[in-house]
Protein backbone atom coordinates (compact mmCIF):
# COMPACT_ATOMS: atom_id res chain seq x y z
CA UNK A 1 0.00 0.00 0.00
CA UNK A 2 1.45 3.87 -1.08
CA UNK A 3 1.39 5.83 1.93
CA UNK A 4 -0.93 8.76 0.96
CA UNK A 5 0.84 12.63 0.41
CA UNK A 6 0.89 14.67 3.72
CA UNK A 7 -1.02 17.72 3.58
CA UNK A 8 2.49 19.79 3.51
CA UNK A 9 3.19 17.59 0.76
CA UNK A 10 0.34 18.45 -1.17
CA UNK A 11 0.23 22.13 -0.44
CA UNK A 12 4.16 22.14 -2.01
CA UNK A 13 2.88 20.52 -5.14
CA UNK A 14 -0.11 22.81 -5.53
CA UNK A 15 2.39 26.19 -4.74
CA UNK A 16 4.54 24.64 -7.57
CA UNK A 17 1.30 25.36 -10.36
CA UNK A 18 0.37 29.12 -9.16
CA UNK A 19 2.11 32.27 -9.92
CA UNK A 20 2.00 33.24 -6.10
CA UNK A 21 1.98 37.16 -5.46
CA UNK A 22 3.79 38.99 -2.42
CA UNK A 23 1.26 41.73 -1.31
CA UNK A 24 2.78 44.48 -3.08
CA UNK A 25 2.62 41.71 -6.62
CA UNK A 26 -1.30 41.42 -5.48
CA UNK A 27 -1.69 45.32 -4.92
CA UNK A 28 -0.57 46.10 -8.36
CA UNK A 29 -2.23 43.62 -9.59
CA UNK A 30 -5.30 44.71 -8.34
CA UNK A 31 -4.69 47.74 -9.81
CA UNK A 32 -4.09 46.73 -13.19
CA UNK A 33 -7.48 44.71 -13.17
CA UNK A 34 -7.07 41.93 -10.75
CA UNK A 35 -10.00 40.94 -8.38
CA UNK A 36 -9.08 40.42 -4.90
CA UNK A 37 -10.51 38.15 -2.95
CA UNK A 38 -11.44 37.52 0.74
CA UNK A 39 -12.10 34.01 1.60
CA UNK A 40 -11.82 34.29 5.79
CA UNK A 41 -14.59 33.74 7.65
CA UNK A 42 -16.53 36.52 9.10
CA UNK A 43 -15.01 36.16 12.47
CA UNK A 44 -11.55 36.89 11.53
CA UNK A 45 -13.13 40.25 9.47
CA UNK A 46 -14.70 41.35 12.37
CA UNK A 47 -11.34 40.72 14.46
CA UNK A 48 -8.61 41.52 12.07
CA UNK A 49 -10.36 44.02 10.01
CA UNK A 50 -10.23 44.13 5.88
CA UNK A 51 -8.47 45.17 2.56
CA UNK A 52 -10.99 48.20 1.06
CA UNK A 53 -12.18 46.52 -2.48
CA UNK A 54 -11.33 43.10 -1.57
CA UNK A 55 -14.30 40.69 -2.80
CA UNK A 56 -15.82 38.80 0.45
CA UNK A 57 -16.53 35.18 -0.78
CA UNK A 58 -15.93 32.88 2.36
CA UNK A 59 -14.46 29.31 1.12
CA UNK A 60 -17.15 27.16 0.74
CA UNK A 61 -19.03 29.45 -1.46
CA UNK A 62 -15.87 30.47 -3.72
CA UNK A 63 -16.32 28.25 -6.52
CA UNK A 64 -19.84 29.03 -7.76
CA UNK A 65 -18.95 32.70 -7.27
CA UNK A 66 -16.15 32.71 -9.49
CA UNK A 67 -17.24 30.20 -11.98
CA UNK A 68 -19.16 32.26 -14.55
CA UNK A 69 -21.03 29.47 -15.50
CA UNK A 70 -22.33 28.50 -12.66
CA UNK A 71 -25.71 30.44 -12.40
CA UNK A 72 -24.77 31.62 -8.62
CA UNK A 73 -21.43 33.74 -9.90
CA UNK A 74 -20.27 37.19 -8.97
CA UNK A 75 -20.79 40.05 -11.45
CA UNK A 76 -17.10 40.19 -11.77
CA UNK A 77 -16.93 37.07 -12.99
CA UNK A 78 -17.36 37.90 -16.32
CA UNK A 79 -15.30 35.37 -18.39
CA UNK A 80 -12.70 32.53 -17.71
CA UNK A 81 -9.93 35.11 -18.16
CA UNK A 82 -10.36 37.21 -15.06
CA UNK A 83 -7.23 37.56 -12.70
CA UNK A 84 -8.80 35.62 -8.99
CA UNK A 85 -5.88 36.73 -6.26
CA UNK A 86 -7.66 34.40 -3.54
CA UNK A 87 -6.52 34.92 0.00
CA UNK A 88 -6.99 33.60 3.93
CA UNK A 89 -5.39 34.74 7.02
CA UNK A 90 -2.27 32.95 6.44
CA UNK A 91 -1.79 32.41 2.95
CA UNK A 92 -2.43 28.08 3.31
CA UNK A 93 -5.74 27.77 2.43
CA UNK A 94 -5.87 30.28 -0.10
CA UNK A 95 -3.10 28.14 -2.27
CA UNK A 96 -5.56 25.05 -2.56
CA UNK A 97 -8.42 27.55 -3.38
CA UNK A 98 -6.53 28.99 -5.86
CA UNK A 99 -5.96 25.73 -6.98
CA UNK A 100 -9.38 24.49 -6.85
CA UNK A 101 -10.28 27.79 -9.24
CA UNK A 102 -7.64 26.68 -11.56
CA UNK A 103 -8.96 22.93 -11.93
CA UNK A 104 -12.76 24.36 -12.56
CA UNK A 105 -10.85 26.45 -15.87
CA UNK A 106 -10.12 29.58 -14.17
CA UNK A 107 -6.60 29.06 -15.70
CA UNK A 108 -5.35 32.99 -13.71
CA UNK A 109 -6.37 31.95 -10.36
CA UNK A 110 -3.69 32.70 -8.02
CA UNK A 111 -3.20 33.36 -3.89
CA UNK A 112 -1.60 36.15 -1.94
CA UNK A 113 1.49 35.11 0.02
CA UNK A 114 1.32 35.25 3.33
CA UNK A 115 -2.47 36.08 3.32
CA UNK A 116 -4.28 38.59 4.95
CA UNK A 117 -1.47 39.07 7.91
CA UNK A 118 1.32 39.86 5.19
CA UNK A 119 -1.03 42.75 3.51
CA UNK A 120 -1.18 44.64 6.82
CA UNK A 121 2.71 43.93 7.70
CA UNK A 122 3.25 45.23 4.57
CA UNK A 123 1.49 48.23 5.54
CA UNK A 124 -1.02 48.04 2.43
CA UNK A 125 -4.63 49.69 3.06
CA UNK A 126 -6.60 47.98 5.99
CA UNK A 127 -10.22 48.70 7.26
CA UNK A 128 -9.66 48.43 10.65
CA UNK A 129 -12.18 45.65 12.31
CA UNK A 130 -15.32 47.45 13.94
Amino acid sequence: MTAAPSIDAHLAAVRRTLDRLDPRQAFAAVRAGAVLVDTRPEFQRAADGAVPGALIIERNHLEWRCDPASGASVPQARDRGVHWIVFCDEGYASSLAAASLRAIGLPRATDLIGGFQAWRRAGLPVTPAP
